[in-house]
């Protein structure tokens, strides 16, 4: 709990709104004013947009921030604009041009059983899944996951893909078996490229995506990335 006066946590709100606005909070990263607003917790969790800059989309109708967002809704955001969400106990930062579809499980209704992830650029933490994961379907692939952070990129012939932490394993055209990835702090970024007919697992280099991001996504649902406690935190 934290101490400050009612109006003091209204002007900070206001402010970061105002941030938001002027696109303050975009694809360039995590403004240190929402970092700070996070570790002293007086910036509101809502499930669905946190925060919003520019125009964004739920199923197609224009939204704000604290708009909900649940399983089987298609979150889009247009050119320059982005958005922070949470559903369940998951986060994510949907940068510009972005369409996601979180897909409702058909035998536990209320629960994302996938990511669709159809165009764009998107960063996510999940929550540990101890019994079915949570695939992660893009163009090229599919990622089924358990309990990550990561960030993907979904470009016309094949996607980025950085397991932040966390194990994974990838899966596409003609792979005999799943591709298993294990990583502590950003060490592996790959390219998941189908041209061919045959799903290659290729070494990318680091892009576009920072640990600031990661730590506030996991703050907002009261967790931290992994690397934190192992003190690797602003090497990326």
């Amino acid at each position: 709990m934290n101490n400050f006066p009612a109006h003091f946590l209204l002007a900070r709100r206001a402010r970061l709104k105002q941030l938001a606005a002027l696109s303050l909070l975009g694809p360039a990263g995590v403004s240190g004013l929402i970092q700070e607003a996070l570790a002293k917790g007086d910036a509101p969790v809502v499930k669905g947009i946190n925060l919003l800059s520019g125009n964004v989309t739920v199923n197609g109708s224009s939204a704000k921030a604290g708009a909900p967002v649940k399983p089987g809704d298609k979150v889009s955001t247009s050119n320059g604009s982005s958005a922070v969400l949470v559903i369940g106990k998951d986060g994510f930062l949907l940068r510009d041009n972005t369409t996601v579809t979180f897909q409702e499980s058909k035998t536990k209704p209320g629960v994302v059983e996938s990511v669709l992830v159809t165009t764009g650029k998107i960063l996510a933490v999940f929550a540990k899944r101890t019994e079915e994961g949570l695939i992660i379907e893009v163009p090229h692939a599919t990622v089924g996951i358990r309990g990550t952070g990561c960030y993907l990129e979904v470009h016309d012939a094949r996607t980025y893909f950085c397991l932040c932490y966390g194990e994974a394993a990838v899966n596409g055209a003609g792979m005999p078996q799943p591709k298993i990835l294990k990583t502590m702090h950003h060490e592996n970024p790959v390219w998941l490229d189908d041209r061919g007919g045959i799903m290659k697992v290729e070494k990318a280099n680091f892009v576009n995506h920072n640990d600031d991001e990661l730590i506030m996504l996991e703050k907002l649902n009261g967790r931290e990335p992994p690397f934190v406690a192992l003190g690797m935190t602003g090497q990326y």
